[in-house]
């Protein structure tokens, strides 16, 4: 468009390389439909160790988290973005420590998904991921504060998922018996009565989507990006 303002920079802090690598895409691939062939916002990412954050997640230590969540932000803000998203639902636990410290405002994956939630008027949500985003209050708080109602699977799921995801999904291995294993537990938050649910961990929508799920898919990866791009876009 003739004379158009450039897209604000978009920050990535990276946690997992699948999660931030499909989130990387999809702003690429829908940078292009929106702006022309090959366009998309300029982007900065940045990423610790997976192995940093699971330290200190494993001893509970949110605020740990969080300092290297604030590490990749300033780097990211000297390296011109300007604004900050995480394609990580599990680390977003820390984000009340983070966002009154941080150099740049952020988009939260989680309030997202939400605002996604009530727009196709889905009522009762599942939520998946790892057994720390699971345990969590990340999606509840969210979907709660739009009076959306909520399902955890139980603590044998959670289990199971949490183990696929960090075993397998982080890796890039993506094996038929567990997408058959998500299948099964979104039937059964279906049977519970779940109208949607979260594919909370940001690899999950390598293996189940709304071709495969038996129930519809609130794809929290690409959901963020698009969101990204278009704040990127109507703040330019």
């Amino acid at each position: 468009m003739p004379n158009r303002p450039p897209p604000q920079p978009i920050g990535i802090v990276a946690c997992s390389a699948e999660g931030a690598a499909l989130c990387y895409r999809t702003i690429c691939a829908e940078g292009a439909r929106l702006l022309g062939p090959h366009a998309h916002p300029d982007i900065v990412l940045h990423g610790h160790s997976l192995a940093d954050y699971v330290t200190c997640l494993d001893r509970g230590d949110l605020d740990g988290v969080g300092e290297l969540m604030l590490s990749s932000a300033r780097k990211l803000a000297a390296a011109g973005a300007q604004f900050l998203i995480c394609p990580d639902n599990t680390i977003h636990q820390a984000m009340a420590y983070v966002e009154p410290r941080s150099p740049l405002p952020w988009l939260h994956i989680a309030q997202v998904v939400a605002q996604r939630a009530a727009e196709r008027g889905f009522r009762r949500i599942g939520i998946t991921g790892t057994r720390w985003l699971v345990e969590s209050e990340v999606y509840p708080d969210k979907l709660g504060a739009l009076g959306l109602d909520w399902l955890r699977p139980n603590a044998e799921e959670r289990a199971q998922i949490g183990r696929i995801i960090m075993d397998e999904l982080v890796y890039g291995e993506f094996k038929p018996e567990s997408v058959a294993y998500f299948q099964q537990v979104i039937g059964r938050l279906r049977d519970a009565g779940c109208d949607a649910v979260v594919l909370g961990c940001t690899e999950i929508p390598l293996i189940i989507d709304d071709a495969n799920s038996p129930l519809p898919t609130l794809d929290s990866t690409r959901l963020l990006a698009q969101a990204a791009l278009q704040r990127s876009l109507s703040e330019a």
